[in-house]
């Protein structure tokens, strides 16, 4: 629950029709009253101080109006539509286009819902801001692309979709259940294609440079290092249920969920991956053992050491090449040092708005390649300030999150918030390390993750009533902007 040493009062939020919270602390303790305006309540005006008597946390999060019921509905089919990928496994023109009809569908229904409960097409986080500018700035580029049509085309596609399903969950996410259930569809979607890589392995059936476990499709998952970059997003996930369950059995079940995800990574035998999981074990052990930190670090260094020395095959000679590129018999490492080194080039060379979206493999590269690096690919392609844009729309939840923490510490055996907003922070982490391998900054992964992210942040802004802080803040702030924009009009 948020502290508040000063131990004033704050003045309570008020919208139409809808309930407010005072917050009163006395001698320390903490009170929560839940009171209505007269004209809600139909009395003849009472005070705050007769309101009914304080009433549980969760009961008291008014902040989030509910809704959107049919919209999450919506939602949920999308996401799964996104993870099966149907057109892949049964194509027909129906399901070459499922996805693009349930999104309209989605979009439709959240529409006039979003502007009946809140008044506006969409909450304004920072992250949401963040996105609109990046996607701003990736349309700017596309009349300055060296092939406008390839640009427009990578614009259009999978991208947009991204920015808008991403602000869809924003405002549709209002509750823990709605969160865990995308959740959960995740974590279900990553423990189906861990099953389907070691069963592979089983079999023999090696289909990436005869040794490396495949993905799924021709997707999101179909690429080896794409499919073990999402793995790895999803470990921590399963981590911090783990910490967060009470009972053993669900202990037992999150920890069987995490090591399916961690033998199948193993098994794709990508070398980002393997860096980006060996981090975020790094920054779940500092985090969660602070009196333990020196002996769970080392516990992770022996970890990845078994790792490497039970890996089956040249799982350590392939590990190695990444320092060493001559111990990679096909070549890959040079490859994308190379284009490492030739998107550093490009992106100096266009700084302003880069070469267009998409455009980097089919004008610039060496060998048709993408540039194997998210961040030379949003920099070459769509430049330099997009490359801002797209770095602070992911730490900014990730700095948001670790405030959640520290401020859920004191009750965090207790609290819903703690272990998960530290696992989501492993997650935004061990994506950054690992697409620092993977040219991924246009698809669905980073989205998904800023998205959980944000909405965990708003539930417990929500639950614990500091957004009555938060607004108290913004309009203090705006009071003295108005002054000094006052003061300069006076001079």
């Amino acid at each position: 629950m948020l502290r508040d040493r000063s131990q004033t009062e704050y003045e309570p939020v008020t919208r139409p029709g809808r309930p407010r919270v005072l917050k009163i602390e006395e001698a320390g303790s903490e009170a929560w009253l839940n009171s209505t305006d007269s004209s809600s309540r139909g009395d003849n005006g009472g005070s705050a101080e007769e309101a009914p008597p304080a009433v549980n946390k969760q009961e008291s999060g008014t902040f989030l109006r509910r809704g959107h019921t049919f919209t999450f509905a919506a939602l949920f089919l999308f996401t799964v539509i996104v993870y099966a990928r149907p057109a892949e496994f049964y194509p027909s023109p129906l399901t070459h286009s499922l996805a693009f009809i349930v999104g309209v569908i989605t979009l439709v229904i959240y529409l006039p819902s979003q502007i009946t409960i809140d008044g506006t097409l969409t909450a304004r986080p920072r992250e949401v801001n963040l996105v609109l500018l990046f996607c701003l700035t990736g349309l700017l580029s596309i009349p300055l692309a060296i092939n406008p049509s390839e640009a427009w085309l990578t614009f259009s596609d999978t991208f947009i979709r991204c920015i808008v399903i991403f602000a869809v969950m924003v405002n549709v996410v209002r509750t823990e259940l709605r969160l865990k259930a995308l959740l959960f569809l995740a974590l279900f979607a990553s423990l189906w294609l861990s099953v389907g890589a070691i069963n592979d392995y089983r079999w023999g059936l090696m289909t990436v440079e005869g040794y490396r476990a495949g993905g799924r499709g021709s997707g999101i998952f179909g690429n080896s290092n794409d499919m073990a970059l999402h793995l790895v997003t999803m470990v921590p996930i399963a981590v911090a249920l783990l910490f967060g369950s009470r009972g053993i059995f669900g202990k037992f079940i999150y920890g069987a969920c995490a090591a399916l995800m961690i033998a199948a990574i193993v098994l794709t035998y990508s070398r980002g991956a393997f860096i980006g999981l060996l981090t975020i074990f790094v920054f779940i052990a500092w985090k969660i053992g602070r009196s333990h930190r020196l002996g769970i670090i080392t516990l992770v260094i022996v970890l990845a050491l078994g790792i490497l020395l039970l890996a089956p095959g040249n799982y350590g000679l392939r590990i190695l090449s990444i320092f060493i590129p001559s111990l990679d018999p096909v070549g890959s490492s040079d490859a994308r040092q190379e284009e490492l080194i030739r998107s550093l080039y490009i992106a100096l060379r266009h700084p302003l708005l880069g070469i267009g979206m998409g455009n980097y493999a089919s004008e610039m590269s060496f060998r048709g390649l993408v540039t194997h690096n998210s961040y030379t690919q949003v920099a070459a392609e769509m430049g330099m300030a997009a490359l801002v844009l797209y770095i602070m729309f992911i730490v900014t939840p990730l700095r948001r999150l670790g405030q959640v923490v520290r401020e859920t510490f004191e009750d965090r055996r207790q609290s819903r918030y703690y272990y998960l907003s530290i696992g989501l922070q492993a997650s935004l982490i061990g994506y950054m390390v690992t697409s620092f391998f993977a040219a991924v900054a246009y698809l669905w992964y980073v989205f998904y993750l800023v998205a959980y992210a944000v909405c965990l942040r708003r539930l417990y802004e929500s639950e614990t009533g500091k957004v009555v802080v938060l607004e108290k803040r913004k309009a203090k702030d705006r009071e003295q902007s108005a002054r000094r924009a006052a003061h300069l009009a006076e001079g």
